[in-house]
């Protein structure tokens, strides 16, 4: 059987980490800097805690709000292949 993903409006953001100030407040409080939590790995090593556990983000990843509120990171290529542009 085959499925066709349902037409929906999500909100998304492009995470450069050099411009991280640029997001929206609402994108920029969901991501973290694994450097902060303590974790061994480098400070240039951000994620985003999801409904499926913290996924890190990569520059230049878009960082998507899900239709419940929870958000997730997502790879350029991917975006462009799922995702176009709506008007406002």
């Amino acid at each position: 059987m085959k499925y066709r993903k349902k037409p929906v409006v999500i909100e998304a953001e492009l995470f450069d980490r050099d411009k991280k100030h640029r997001l929206s407040d609402e994108f920029r409080t969901a991501i973290c800097n694994c450097g902060e939590t303590g974790s061994v790995l480098s400070s240039d090593c951000w994620h985003i805690h999801t409904l499926e556990g913290a996924m890190i983000v990569r520059d230049l990843d878009y960082i998507i709000k899900g239709v419940k509120g929870e958000f997730y990171p997502c790879k350029p290529d991917i975006f462009a292949a799922t995702y176009e542009a709506v008007e406002p």
